[in-house]
């Protein structure tokens, strides 16, 4: 039930459409929170999911630190509409692209995908000027990763093209790492497992604030 791809009746049989991802998806976030999933069902009995997730409530002391931060307000999903962007997904993981897709078009940006960075630099080379407004951009990939794809992106003939922001959105996630992405001429850095509001701050400070 919660491998990828993988359905109990094709569309076929059960007449509903369906990649079988989305238990996968699923089980996928609720390990990254550390909790559990449970699936009770039997025929003609109806289904039950249980999940269990562990939260430590939070005091006032907390909750003020969290607001305050480092001095910097979080930027919130609802605080800025990023509707009309589009976005280019560079992912080789299908569970981490199929997730990421989803939290992005939740916020308003229309999402095309790339499973390489080959894809993604011919993508952008066959699109039109300013079609694209960021990239999001993994690293270890298959064919060309990412570090070598945002060097082609910004050697490209047309300066709008060549500057389109790319953020590296990756589990490497040491300071060499970021110096990497940095050095490659990426705009921002993004660590898995993907913080949302993480996410949303970096999307906000590179389309709006640069």
């Amino acid at each position: 039930m919660f491998d990828s791809f993988e359905r109990e009746r094709t569309s076929t049989v059960s007449g509903i459409e369906g990649t079988g991802l989305g238990m996968s998806i699923t089980k996928g976030i609720i390990d990254l929170m550390g909790g559990t999933i449970e699936v009770l069902t039997a025929p003609g009995n109806g289904t039950e999911v249980i999940v269990r997730l562990k939260f430590r409530l939070a005091d006032q002391k907390d909750v003020q630190e969290s607001d305050e931060g480092s001095g910097q307000k979080n930027v919130q999903k609802e605080d800025v509409d990023f509707t009309g962007k589009r976005a280019l997904l560079v992912e080789d993981n299908m569970i981490n692209m199929e997730i990421a897709k989803m939290i992005l078009e939740q916020a308003g940006f229309t999402v095309e995908t790339a499973e390489n960075g080959k894809i993604a630099t011919e993508m952008v080379s066959a699109a039109e000027a300013d079609y694209y407004d960021v990239i999001l951009m993994d690293i270890q990939m298959p064919v060309m990763d990412g570090y070598e794809a945002t060097r082609m992106i910004r050697s490209m003939e047309d300066q709008r093209k060549a500057v389109i922001p790319v953020i590296a959105m990756t589990a490497n996630a040491f300071q060499e790492d970021i110096d990497a992405a940095e050095k490659a001429g990426m705009q921002g850095h993004i660590a898995k497992p993907v913080d949302i509001s993480i996410l949303m701050q970096t999307l906000a400070e590179v389309l709006f604030n640069s």
